[in-house]
This record gives C-alpha cells, sequence and structure tokens, in this order.
C-alpha cells in the first residue's frame, strides 16, 4: 500500500460529514490538506488550511485555486465532496432549486477539476475522488434532481477517468445512506436516516473506503467504490 505521508489534498465540502471525516483521515495520515467550504466550523482539524469557498461561483473556484497555490502549493489529491439535496416531485417542484443543486452538485465538481487536474498533468500524478451516491442511475418518487445529478457525475468520472491516464487516478465513491447532517441541509422536503429505515452507513466509514482506494500503488487504480449499510435495498 501507499505511503500518503507529505501529499497535498484538497477537498470540498470537507467542513462536514464525509469530506470532514475525510480530511480526519488526511491529516492523520500526514497529508497536508485544504478544506474549501462554504461553511467552516471552528473545531477543524489542527494543520489544515480552512478556505471559504463557493463551488457554484467561478470567481470564488479561481480565488481558492490561487489560494491553495499559495498556502500548499499544488495539490495531488482533489476530493469532490461538496454537494447538496433536493426531494420534489417533478411536476410540482422549484426550478430554481434545481438548478442551485446541479449547479453545487455537477457545475461544482467540474470547476474544481477544470482548476485543479491540469496542474497534476502536468506533474504526471494525482487522485482525484468525486462522490457519488447510489441515486445514480437509480429513478425513484420525488428523487429525479438529485438523482439526475449523481447520474452525470458518473458520466463525467468515467470520461475525465479516459481523458487523464495513466497519469491521474480517477476514482468515484457511491455510498448508500449516510448519516451526515445532508439531510438536514436538503434544499426541499424532508428526509432523515430513520425515515428512509435502512439504517446508515458512517462517514467515518465512507472515508476509510476513500483511503483504501487512495493508498492503491501507483500502477493500481479503484475506478469505483460502492458501500451501503447492508440492509439498503437500492
Amino acid at each position: 500500500m501507499q505511503d500518503l505521508y507529505g501529499k497535498r489534498a484538497i477537498v470540498s465540502g470537507g467542513g462536514s460529514g464525509i469530506g470532514r471525516a475525510l480530511v480526519e483521515q488526511l491529516t492523520g495520515s500526514g497529508v497536508k490538506t485544504a478544506i474549501a467550504d462554504l461553511h467552516l466550523p471552528a473545531n477543524l482539524p489542527a494543520g489544515t488550511i480552512p478556505l471559504a469557498c463557493d463551488v457554484t461561483d467561478p470567481l470564488s473556484v479561481d480565488a481558492l485555486y490561487a489560494e491553495v497555490q499559495r498556502q500548499l502549493g499544488m495539490p495531488s489529491i482533489l476530493v469532490c465532496s461538496a454537494g447538496q439535496g433536493i426531494h420534489e416531485k417533478l411536476t410540482e417542484g422549484d426550478p430554481e432549486k434545481w438548478q442551485q443543486v446541479i449547479n453545487t452538485n455537477l457545475m461544482g465538481t467540474l470547476r474544481m477539476i477544470r482548476a485543479f487536474v491540469p496542474g497534476m498533468l502536468e506533474a504526471g500524478e494525482g487522485d482525484v475522488v468525486i462522490i457519488s451516491s447510489v441515486a445514480a442511475g437509480q429513478a425513484y418518487p420525488y428523487g429525479g434532481v438529485y438523482a439526475a445529478t449523481k447520474t452525470a457525475l458518473q458520466v463525467i468520472a468515467e470520461t475525465l477517468r479516459q481523458e487523464v491516464l495513466p497519469a491521474v487516478r480517477v476514482t468515484t465513491v457511491v455510498p448508500g445512506v449516510t448519516d451526515t447532517a445532508f439531510f438536514e441541509h436538503t434544499l426541499s422536503g424532508v428526509q432523515t436516516v430513520e425515515s428512509i429505515g435502512y439504517g446508515a452507513l458512517t462517514p467515518g466509514q465512507v472515508a476509510d473506503a476513500i483511503l483504501y482506494a487512495l493508498r492503491q500503488p501507483p500502477g493500481v487504480s479503484v475506478n469505483q467504490l460502492t458501500l451501503r449499510p447492508t440492509a439498503q435495498v437500492f
């Protein structure tokens, strides 16, 4: 397994949930880590670089890139974890909210890729991790817009993999229900871990899976990892 000590990482959505758990794992492994998030809590792991960023805003992503270069240098690990949920019926929902979710989940990831991956290619190595969902490719009532963004991310990830191999590895992480504040911050509609009823993964369990992929030897690429609570149907 590859030693991550001394590597540099940038994690969007790293202030909470899966992103936060991964930041803790990375820093614990000796990775110098920058956190990009709209909301940065005060109790972040020691040694991290907290940077306010709205991934839906191109100027904010440009400013993030410049600040990461200044404080960290070119990262060799990019984790796209910023995301937002929505739970609305297609015939009744708010298109403005749909656009916000598309801008966060899909365009935000694309902006981060466009900002940071060219430097990885120039350096000749790197890892990109994209957080998707088992909702990708899965039609279900009230989930159309969210599932569509995650389905698009799967296509983006595979396209990116083909465009940047062999220098940069691309891993898509596909979690099932995970017990985070995601449900509290859903833009519209109400769901909870309890109402879904399958049980839940912890953010740390998802972060463990990501570390497994990152620690593979340079010639080995784990391109997709799916993990669910065992009782989850889809």
